[in-house]
């Protein structure tokens, strides 16, 4: 868990340390208070763009120096940081106990998920937003998941700028880049598998409780090195005249389905969709704390406010007790069943 928090001129917060305790982590406050740009922080320990993705320039304060940085002390004293200079605003930079890291590492210390309103759309949003989601719980059991996602984009980037040069690009290193690419993306399939192998079993066995149980499938992933290889091989005048590789992992999808109504999750109701996707984010938390013997961070952006008070309730005895839990809301009174918290309000 986080032991402390420092925010340096990142988004609305000029200047901020918060000492969360263990457990439940309260922010309450109005809109535009700051309370999802704290979580927002915390998400930047964790490899990516963070719970909004956004460009790091614009996690800069605004008429502020022009970076940023987010610092954390672990219980365990760990330090961990990260933030932008303002001259090199996209340029991230990565510290692990004062020394400079990749962010590929980060996952290696801490754990962090995430669950916020955007996210509601899920099911019937583009593949690519299932497939980051995917990935972000795959992280978690599978801290070099993001090394391999990083080698494999990489490969995959300079195959298609070869691919639209003038001049034809020379065979031998474009089978280089596809032998990195079939070995990083067969990695990026099999921890992606693992993961919803897992999670469907646990779903499954999971009782019928307030929250949807969920049905999970992997499509459109590599089957075996010498289809991808061979896929790869061919397609290379057809890709080159799309722009784009149009096999491998990075195509593949997430399929949800409601498990008790055997219906996609794409046509279930706004309500159910929501408990779906929050069946999910709690059956994979369990299912992380089982494994490595460490509950992830949560963040739950505005999760109360859609609840009604018996799915509520449900929540936070679900949750209790389970590694440390950050929880933004308007009313202070949507967590007065939540029981003993570090209660913070901000901008108040």
């Amino acid at each position: 868990m986080l032991h402390r928090l420092i925010l340096t001129d990142f988004r609305n917060h000029p200047a901020l340390t918060l000492a969360p305790g263990s457990g439940f982590v309260v922010l309450t406050g109005e809109n535009g208070a700051g309370k999802t740009n704290i979580l927002e922080a915390v998400s930047m320990l964790a490899p990516g763009r963070g719970l909004r993705r956004a460009a790091l320039s614009a996690m800069a304060r605004q008429r502020g120096p022009g970076g940023w940085g987010v610092a954390a002390t672990l219980a365990d004293e760990v330090e961990l940081a990260t933030g932008t200079l303002a001259a090199a605003p996209e340029r991230r930079v990565v510290r692990v106990q004062g020394a400079t890291a990749s962010a590929t590492t980060l996952p290696e210390w801490l754990t962090v998920l995430w669950l916020t309103p955007a996210m509601d759309r899920l099911f019937t949003a583009a593949a690519g937003d299932r497939r980051r989601f995917l990935d972000r719980l795959t992280l978690a059991l599978a801290p070099q998941h993001a090394v391999h996602a990083t080698r494999y984009e990489a490969a995959m980037r300079e195959r298609n700028r070869l691919l639209a040069g003038e001049r034809a690009a020379d065979p031998e290193w474009l089978s280089a880049l596809e032998a990195r690419m079939v070995e990083h993306g067969l990695a990026l399939d099999g921890a992606r598998i693992a993961t919803v192998t897992s999670l469907a079993e646990r779903l499954a066995g999971a009782p019928e409780g307030p929250f949807a149980r969920a049905a999970l499938a992997l499509t459109g992933e590599a089957t075996e090195p010498e289809g991808f290889a061979r896929a790869l091989a061919l397609g290379r005048r057809r890709d080159a005249v799309a722009g784009r590789t149009l096999d491998g992992p990075h195509r593949a999808d997430l399929a949800v389905t409601h498990l008790d109504k055997g219906q996609a999750a794409a046509l279930a109701s706004t309500g159910e969709q929501k408990a779906l996707l929050l069946g999910i984010v709690l059956a994979h938390a369990e299912l992380v704390a089982d494994r490595t013997g460490t509950a992830p961070v949560l963040l739950l952006d505005e999760v109360a406010a859609h609840l009604d008070p018996v799915r509520r309730l449900a929540l936070f005895e679900r949750l209790g007790g389970r590694g440390q839990v950050w929880m933004t809301g308007t009313e202070p009174e949507l967590f007065t069943d939540a029981g003993a918290a570090t209660r913070i309000a901000v901008g108040g």
